[in-house]
């Protein structure tokens, strides 16, 4: 399976012929493109978003804040939160909330803390922090970015994707943080480049930041750097989101997915009024009846490129998932 890439072209590319439809995709950077069907509709796609869900839906998925406050209006467990504001958009604001604010919402949950940018993806700035300087470490950063920021309780838990389309669970899969194991000779910087290129030989799409703030506040507490030497047999988280965009691994609960969880993730795809979607819980385990359990978030337009590298299996499920998008916009009225 080496050196296979997994891009949504790439799969399209597979099976439009399997349903007599033309493929045209932008050359250069190959994020945009077009499939025309046999009856001559077109359809459009940038990246892995396609026309399956509404506009409104997919920019309310977009916000954190937003689809946790109607999931929990809905009757869903979501993660207890709250916005804070940057400088710049508290002056346009008639509810205030700035960065001190913040910290002592934070002191009030009770440290440690999830704090995350609202509006970002692939676990951008998604941080747990325990403490006054960690804290507006990372705030800090984040508003150098963005004008809105999450405070969340912190939930312990196992961290997984369902991936719903119309009204059917796909895929499951579990999603752990990018761990390095050491041996005694390499630093902790080139186990950790080691580790990307060893990801991108098996076809998936990552860039891990071995100099991100959050890395070097947990090497820092841990009195090492990034310089260090890793002992043999070590093992190392590196960051705290599971994000599989920066190296996190990914295990397949497809086939051993339980039906409750199954049921939860379609009924949230339902309220949410998004055809296609992939619903983030964490929960102790999604083989058993449905307990306890957060929804993290939901994605309008799930990356699979990273469940598809997992081997044929995989593949053969995405291809699947694609195919079955292409014939919902075939028949679109």
């Amino acid at each position: 399976m080496d050196e296979i890439k997994y891009s949504v072209p790439e799969i399209l590319r597979t099976i439009t012929p399997q349903i007599n439809a033309k493929l045209i995709v932008e050359p250069e950077y190959e994020k945009v493109g077009a499939v025309i069907f046999d009856n001559g509709k077109k359809q459009y796609f940038k990246n892995t978003t396609f026309n399956v869900n509404s506009f409104a839906s997919s920019e309310i998925a977009k916000d954190k804040h937003y689809t946790n406050f109607f999931l929990g209006r809905l009757g869903y467990n979501v993660p207890v939160e709250q916005t804070f504001f940057s400088s710049s958009l508290n002056k346009k604001l008639i509810i205030k909330r700035n960065i001190h604010d913040g910290f002592r919402y934070a002191g009030a949950l009770g440290f440690p803390v999830i704090i995350k940018p609202n509006n970002m993806s692939k676990g951008k700035m998604v941080a747990k922090v325990h403490n006054h300087d960690e804290y507006y470490d990372i705030a800090m950063e984040i508003f150098k970015t963005t004008d809105v920021m999450l405070v969340q309780k912190y939930y312990s838990g196992n961290d997984f994707r369902i991936v719903v389309l119309d009204n059917k669970a796909f895929a499951a899969y579990k999603r752990e943080p990018l761990m390095i194991a050491g041996n005694g000779a390499l630093t902790i910087r080139e186990l950790i480049t080691e580790a990307e290129q060893n990801l991108k030989r098996k076809g998936r799409d990552v860039k891990i930041d071995c100099e991100d703030k959050r890395f070097i506040q947990e090497l820092d507490r841990i009195g090492r750097s990034i310089s260090s030497v890793l002992e043999k047999h070590q093992k190392l988280q590196v960051f705290d989101a599971a994000n599989l965009s920066s190296g996190g691994a990914v295990y397949d609960y497809t086939s051993s997915l339980h039906n409750d969880f199954s049921a939860l993730a379609i009924e949230i795809a339902k309220d949410m009024r998004l055809g296609f979607c992939g619903v983030d819980i964490i929960t102790s385990d999604i083989t058993k009846p449905l307990a306890d359990y957060i929804v993290i978030e939901t994605n309008a337009s799930p990356g699979l490129s990273h469940f598809a590298s997992l081997g044929i299996k995989q593949l053969e499920i995405v291809k699947e998932i694609y195919l079955n998008i292409l014939r919902l916009l075939e028949n679109e009225q």
